[in-house]
């Protein structure tokens, strides 16, 4: 049986290109062989104090002033009225757990991760929150109530998460 790389190997011998005929669609793909390995710094001097809030178990997210929207994650300017004048208010840490799934196939990044649950839950004071969810998959239901809380992930550094409340 001949494997994946050594098919396109061989078909860019032909060709030219690293194209191949997806089986199902018959629609032409690139096929790259390449491997990514990505490491990259990002600047968070703007919304700094959004991890000040995650070392003291707080999560925080920002308000604008002008017209009161609230926003999580935080932002800089209000994306709705482009107003810069924003302040930092510290969210309620429970809400309403609106959709979960698990994720089984996995970026190469996450690849060290056994399949993980991940959640969108609504807080109570309005924005959606977007994180891993801290329990039995098959106990979670839409409409359920949920907390956020301030966990350690598998590389050490601090992040929130979904849980049961």
């Amino acid at each position: 049986m001949i494997s994946m790389k050594e098919e396109i190997k061989k078909v860019i011998e032909e060709t030219g290109l690293p194209i191949i005929t997806d089986e199902k669609s018959g629609a032409a793909q690139w096929v790259d062989l390449r491997e990514l390995r990505l490491s990259y710094i990002i600047s968070v001097e703007n919304i700094k104090p959004f991890y000040e809030g995650l070392k003291e178990g707080k999560l925080l997210g920002t308000k604008c002033k002008k017209c009161g929207r609230l926003f999580f994650p935080p932002q800089k300017d209000c994306p709705s009225c482009f107003d810069s004048d924003i302040e930092w208010v510290e969210l309620k840490n429970e809400g309403t757990l609106e959709t979960m799934t698990v994720v089984f196939v996995r970026p190469p990044s996450f690849s060290a991760y056994d399949p993980y649950p991940v959640a969108i839950a609504k807080l109570d004071d309005g924005p959606r929150i977007l994180a891993w969810y801290k329990g039995d998959p098959q106990q979670a239901k839409p409409g359920m109530r949920v907390k956020i809380q301030v966990g350690k992930r598998k590389e050490g550094y601090l992040m929130y998460e979904i849980a049961p409340a």
